[in-house]
C-alpha cells in the first residue's frame, strides 16, 4: 500500500519555454508555518525564481511566497531565500554540470506528495530565440495535427 498522493501546487510555465531541460531531480525545500498555509492556498509565483549552490548547499532565491493573511507577527518574508534539500552525490553532479557554461537550475513546479512540499528542479540550457520559434512551431503543428485525428475519428 505505497500509494503516492501527489498534488501539484504550481508549474513554471515558462521554464520549459526559456531552457531546454536535461535532467531533473526533486527535493525537499526548508519552509515556515505560514508558507506552508500560504503554498497550500496556491500563493506561488516563479517570476524570476532560481537555484543556485553556495557552500555545497543549494538554494532557492526569488520565489515569491504571498505572505499569510492569518499569520499575526510569525508571518515570513515573500522573497527570502530558501533552503533545498538533496543528497549529495545530487549536489555535486549539479555542481560539476552547472560549472560547465551556459547551464542554469531553474525550478519548474512546486507539489505536494504525500504531506511534503517537494520542488522539482531543472538542469538545462537557455534556448536562443530561433530555438523557441521551433518550439512553438512545433507545439503548433501537433495541434492542428491531433485536430485533424478527432475529426477523422468521428
Amino acid at each position: 500500500m505505497n500509494e503516492e498522493y501527489i498534488k501539484i501546487i504550481a508549474n513554471n510555465k515558462k521554464a520549459r519555454h526559456n531552457y531546454l531541460i536535461e535532467s531533473e531531480y526533486e527535493a525537499g525545500i526548508v519552509l515556515v508555518g505560514s508558507e506552508v498555509k500560504s503554498i497550500r492556498e496556491g500563493k506561488v509565483s516563479f517570476h524570476d525564481s532560481y537555484a543556485d549552490i553556495r557552500n555545497g548547499e543549494i538554494f532557492l532565491r526569488r520565489l515569491h511566497i504571498s505572505p499569510y493573511k492569518y499569520a499575526y507577527y510569525t508571518n515570513h518574508e515573500s522573497l527570502r531565500t530558501r533552503k533545498l534539500l538533496l543528497h549529495g552525490y545530487e549536489i555535486q553532479k549539479i555542481w560539476s554540470k552547472i560549472k560547465e557554461r551556459g547551464y542554469s537550475l531553474i525550478p519548474l513546479k512546486i507539489y505536494f506528495k504525500n504531506s511534503n512540499i517537494k520542488v522539482k528542479l531543472g538542469l538545462g540550457k537557455g534556448k536562443k530565440l530561433f530555438d523557441k520559434r521551433e518550439s512553438i512551431k512545433r507545439k503548433d503543428m501537433k495541434r492542428d495535427l491531433d485536430r485533424e485525428r478527432k475529426k477523422q475519428s468521428w
